[in-house]
């Protein structure tokens, strides 16, 4: 639809009136627009829509203004640069990650504290000197130059690493010689959402990788049909095998591995974020890579390749009823060809194809897969599969589903060490093959660990062990025993006896119990002034469980209140806690926060005006339906990265893999009214006039996962229907993606920047 779009760039922040020592009014950047589309009936107006394109003049322009008024307003903060050296002093640790054993060498990342990027090193032995194997931060000035992945030849003389540019999804991929420290040739463009599996003799790895969009559109355009490929080291990585496609599959993403004993390919398929994937395994024996396809093979391809005709056919408008039609009569033809072949195609066995539950591959006693899964088990439970007798009829339970949930297996040791999340605190149980319980993994404490990875020959496995008041610290575990040994605890500059961690429970609005941390000064004072920082995420099956971080001890020192509801959408209680808080019942996750606060509140920790909210990506929106649904509540908001216009997610990057939780306006009338009555962006646009709350957007320009679109618009529509005094700023940094891998300098000015603005508008002394 045409528009007309008028600019008014933004005056520089005003300075401080003489009268009742208030500021004075902000004076935003203008951006008048006209469109409007119909959603069953319904015209929904979309007046920033311009801001969707980054690059543009008017969107750089609107950028810069906003910047313009949101540095100053920090800058103006006299706690500002205290609050910067207090966290920089805290952040100032040396960090290790868990050793990994691979190729009869162990690999770890470590950080001396202040370093923007952690350090890959290696040694032969934990007890000798380590060497650095690779060091990101020389890649980029400005830190902005990520570790995104590593994997090690079984042969140990290779590693093949991924890096990602200014917090960008997309990776490359490069292979070191592990003995010099030097680069090969090899190099690996234009992958997300993948890893590299390495084939048993270290020839060469799988990995995944999408099509290369067109120039201009790397950070936005839509990825569909990803491929895996075999690169053989030496090769460019024009001449890479393709080993599976699915042409007929737009919306699957691949992810294939090579299982520990060389002779299987393990692909999980997945169909955007929904837990519930497929799974496909391929006998390199009997079916090795790059050989000749079957009779049946090149039919069905030739049919995958005409349902992608007829997808691009409506795609671009044809007839979606009469082309689908066709579409699902040529599935079938697929469908007949695969089972001829004894339920097999492109080298496949097909195993796990109905999408109806979760399923994690765990390892293999030759053709007898494990897997964890949910399947009939809502708090998973894991199951073993003979390939020789696949039906359903026939899987063996190894370890029944348990009243705690179930969060993965590993095996190490000849072993399987399961790891269980109780009111989202962790316990780890360690089992025989059989499934006999061997013994309880004794912990530190109460928090949160992980790791326990290794391979089937190992005889010991290493984990982290971490909490909100106790830095992450890592463990050597002798898998025959159970005895664990610390290898490394960092030394913070604060005293954790001088903190509390609690776990409280309280009633939603429907009646759902809900646990929630709340993290303090010992010496707190229950009078209902306190302020506090209430944070969530609530989606995607992911679990908010207890873990330091130094942001987090800066505002316990600075007199504040840390709680962290575990609101439906998460992972906590399993599939039906998750469940509980997707698509139209996502009022729920909403519903859950907001009485997390009320109780707050009722307890007397704080009161309204002196409780802010936070949270990033699906947390953002979070925050943003806080901002709009429950505005006289909090005293501050501070919505990170977040996916905010719930009408076009699905239009941009990955955002159509997240239907699978949130539903989509163009597909179902009903869910389309579910996300046009919480959409942020479309609320506010609906409610000129209102008080919103002091608010501090921030994003990346080039977020290539939540485009900045979201906080753009929303941030538009905040300011131009806010009628209150409480400011509305957008704080958008450069150089920065979806926040993985951002340099630790701009972590700690991001933080001290939320922090100053919750000094202001939270009246803290």
């Amino acid at each position: 639809m045409s528009a007309r779009v008028r600019f008014v760039a933004a005056l520089a922040l005003m300075s401080m009136a003489a009268a009742h020592g208030q500021p004075a009014p902000i004076t935003y950047p203008k951006a008048e627009t006209y469109f409007v589309d119909t959603y069953f009936g319904t015209k929904v107006a979309d007046p920033y829509r311009w801001l969707e394109d980054p690059d543009s003049t008017q969107s750089r322009e609107w950028i810069n203004a906003q910047n313009a008024i949101t540095f100053p307003y920090l800058e103006s903060i006299p706690q500002r640069s205290a609050i910067r050296e207090r966290l920089t002093e805290l952040w100032n640790f040396e960090r290790f990650s868990t050793p990994s054993k691979d190729g009869g060498k162990y690999f770890y990342s470590y950080n001396t504290g202040l370093q923007n990027q952690s350090v890959l090193f290696v040694t032969d032995s934990l007890d000798a000197q380590a060497r650095v194997l690779l060091d990101p931060n020389t890649l980029r000035q400005d830190g902005t130059a990520a570790l995104a992945g590593v994997s090690v030849s079984e042969d140990g003389k290779h590693m093949a690493y991924g890096i990602a540019d200014a917090g960008s999804d997309w990776t490359s991929w490069k292979v070191r010689d592990i003995a010099t420290g030097k680069d090969l040739e090899d190099s690996i463009r234009w992958v997300k959402f993948s890893g590299a599996s390495w084939l048993r003799d270290s020839s060469g790895f799988l990995y995944s990788r999408y099509d290369e969009p067109k120039a201009g559109q790397e950070y936005t355009a839509v990825n569909h049909y990803p491929k895996v490929y075999l690169h053989t080291i030496g090769q460019p990585q024009s001449k890479n095998v393709l080993v599976y496609e699915r042409p007929d599959q737009k919306e699957w993403g691949l992810s294939a591995g090579v299982t520990e004993d060389g002779q299987y390919v393990v692909m999980s398929i997945w169909k955007g974020t929904d837990p519930k994937n497929g799974l496909f395994v391929r006998d390199l024996k009997a079916s090795p890579i790059g050989a000749a396809p079957t009779e049946i093979d090149t039919q069905i391809r030739g049919i995958e390749r005409e349902i992608r005709g007829l997808q691009d056919q409506i795609d671009s408008g044809g007839d979606k009823a009469a082309l689908g039609k066709q579409i699902e009569e040529k599935r079938a033809a697929r469908a007949a060809l695969v089972a001829k072949q004894g339920n097999k195609a492109n080298g496949f066995v097909e195993l796990l194809s109905e999408f109806d539950a979760s399923y994690e591959y765990v390892g293999n006693d030759g053709g007898v897969f494990y897997f964890s899964t949910n399947f009939k088990a809502p708090k998973s439970r894991l199951i073993a599969i003979d390939l020789s007798k696949p039906e359903r009829d026939n899987w063996r339970e190894i370890i029944p589903e348990a009243a705690e949930t179930l969060q993965g297996v590993s095996m190490v040791g000849n072993m399987f060490f399961a790891s269980y999340l109780k009111d989202a605190k962790t316990q780890v149980k360690q089992f025989a093959r059989d499934g006999k319980l061997v013994r309880e993994v004794a912990l530190p404490g109460i928090g949160t660990a992980s790791g326990f990875g290794g391979k089937r020959t190992d005889t010991e496995t290493f984990y982290s062990f971490t909490s909100y008041n106790i830095p992450t610290t890592i463990f050597r575990l002798n898998a025959e025993t159970g005895e664990s040994t610390l290898w490394k605890q960092p030394t913070v500059k604060f005293n954790p006896d001088d903190f509390v961690v609690t776990q409280k429970f309280y009633a939603s609005k429907d009646g759902t119990r809900v646990p929630m941390f709340i993290v303090h000064k010992k010496d707190i004072k229950l009078d209902g002034n306190n302020p506090t920082l209430l944070y969530g995420y609530g989606g995607f099956n992911i679990s908010l469980t207890p873990s330091f971080s130094p942001a987090i001890i800066g505002w316990l020192e600075m007199g504040g209140v840390y709680a962290v509801p575990n609101i439906r959408g998460g992972g906590e209680y399993g599939e039906e806690w998750h469940q509980a808080g997707t698509n139209v019942r996502k009022q729920n996750v909403f519903d859950d926060f907001i009485a997390a606060a009320e109780f707050l509140i009722a307890e007397k920790y704080t009161k309204p005006g002196r409780i802010a909210c936070s949270g990033g990506s699906n947390g953002g929106l979070l925050v943003g339906a806080m901002i709009t649904q429950r505005p006289e509540l909090w005293g501050a908001a501070l919505p990170a990265v977040g996916v905010l216009d719930m009408l076009r997610f699905h239009k941009f990057t990955i955002g159509w893999a997240w239907k699978s939780d949130y539903g989509c306006s163009e597909t179902s009338e009903e869910e389309f009214r579910a996300l046009n009555a919480y959409s942020p962006y479309h609320v506010a646009l609906r409610k000129p006039g209102s008080r919103w709350p002091a608010t501090m957007i921030t994003t990346g320009d080039h977020d290539d996962r939540v485009v900045p679109a979201h906080s753009f618009k929303f941030a538009a529509a905040l300011q131009a229907t806010q009628a209150g005094d409480k400011p509305v700023l957008i704080r958008i940094d450069v150089r920065a993606g979806h926040g993985a891998g951002k340099p630790t300098a701009k972590r700690i000015e991001e933080v001290a920047d939320q922090y100053a603005f919750l000094v202001k508008n939270l009246g803290m002394k």
